[in-house]
């Protein structure tokens, strides 16, 4: 099959060199013979998958809360400057 490396070089706004452009042109090739290949499998019988496996999320309610109190607590009293249990820290901008 040939492949025009230097078309699809241009719209991917990439500049090869003629040995990446040789490279590349037998590597795509054997790609797209790969999926000629894959095109004459029979798939008549062939289910449709809409996904690859029949699990389901399960939701937990979004509920605000504290996880590690005792963690905070040391992590706010070790700190330098603090404020109604939050962490003060200078202006960045």
């Amino acid at each position: 099959m040939d492949i025009n490396v230097e078309y699809l070089a241009k719209l991917a706004r990439v500049e090869l060199s003629e040995e990446e452009k040789r490279r590349f042109s037998g590597e795509l090739g054997k790609i797209l013979d790969h999926f000629k290949e894959l095109q004459e499998l029979d798939t008549e019988n062939v289910v449709p998958m809409a996904g690859g496996t029949e699990l389901t999320n399960v939701f937990r309610k979004d509920e605000a809360k504290e996880r590690f109190p005792e963690l905070n607590n040391a992590a706010t009293k070790a700190f330098p400057d603090t404020k109604d249990g939050l962490l003060k820290v200078p202006k960045v901008l």
